[in-house]
């Protein structure tokens, strides 16, 4: 695959992070770069996008009819709106390929509710099928001020560490509304292990505190290969610096996951043609007892 290729990035992050509208932060930056992205909502429940998308989900599902229909709630509807959209998804990867050749970047904003999509077998789906098409990053959107605490710090490094082992893609965390905090401090708790370590002692000791004391020397290799950025969705601090780490990823995709990927679909062709082989030597097998005469299933007494 051509280092030219399009760039699929997934926008993954919890209800009220920003994840949309930085989303149409980076929308607005590559427009102005001339680099105008393919944007695709993958959000069934969204009520408004500050952004024009290409292709919309609710275009193809009706979330509040799903809902009605199938007697759901509303996780279910999002998940249900999804798994009812993937049953759509070579239609949409045909449009997505025409238009690979005049696009740098293809853009997908996903639920807020971010299990849904990343433990679901519709968003391993979709996941999978982007990453074996093009280039795809995964970017995990962090609601910085909310993030200020250890037990919320913590909290949001878990669901990153278990996002990039269930899609084992090329991931970057993104610190978002630094126009308010800024990012360092996390930067900061990551890199040593002794600053995380007085900032939970300013707290109230207890049960919690251990527990995410021990967590943290778990994640101590997480941190050390974490892509992190700092970005403002309201002012577009960061965008630079984010496509930089962009760019870093993809390098990652061609260099590791590519090859990776290529190994074990050759592993599975090899295993489907040991079963094809197999399949061919019990057919002989049984054409050699009966010598290739008819057997018959019902002999008369």
């Amino acid at each position: 695959m051509s280092d030219a290729s399009p760039v699929n990035i997934i926008m993954i992050g919890m209800a009220g992070s920003g994840k949309t509208t930085l989303l149409q932060r980076i929308n607005a930056y590559l427009h102005e770069k001339k680099t105008p992205p393919y944007v695709l909502n993958l959000d069934p429940a969204v009520a408004k996008l500050p952004f024009q998308a290409n292709i919309d989900i609710r275009d193809t599902v009706d979330y509040k009819q799903v809902m009605a229909e199938y007697n759901l709630g509303p996780n279910g509807g999002i998940l249900t709106s999804l798994n009812l959209f993937t049953t759509k998804l070579d239609q949409v990867m045909s449009i997505v390929e025409k238009r690979a050749s005049s696009t740098k970047y293809f853009l997908f904003d996903t639920p807020g509710q971010i299990e849904i999509f990343t433990w679901s077998a519709s968003g391993a789906i979709i996941t999978n099928t982007l990453a074996a098409t093009y280039p795809t990053v995964v970017v995990y959107v962090v609601d910085t001020p909310r993030t200020a605490s250890p037990a919320t710090f913590m909290s949001n490094m878990m669901y990153a560490c278990s996002i990039l082992y269930k899609t084992q893609l090329p991931f970057l965390v993104a610190f978002n509304k630094t126009d308010v905090v800024s990012h360092e401090f996390a930067v900061n708790w990551m890199e040593d292990f002794e600053a995380f370590q007085q900032a939970l002692m300013r707290q109230e000791e207890g049960f919690m505190n251990s527990l995410m004391n021990s967590m943290s020397l778990v994640l101590d290799e997480f941190y050390s290969h974490l892509r992190v950025v700092g970005v403002s969705a309201m002012t577009g601090q960061g965008m630079d610096e984010f496509f930089a780490k962009i760019d870093e990823a993809v390098k990652e995709y061609h260099e590791e996951f590519r090859p990776s990927m290529e190994k074990q679909l050759e592993k599975k062709r090899e295993q489907e043609k040991k079963d094809k082989e197999q399949q061919l030597r019990r057919l002989m097998h049984d054409l050699s007892v009966t010598d290739g005469k008819e057997v018959e299933l019902n002999k008369s007494k």
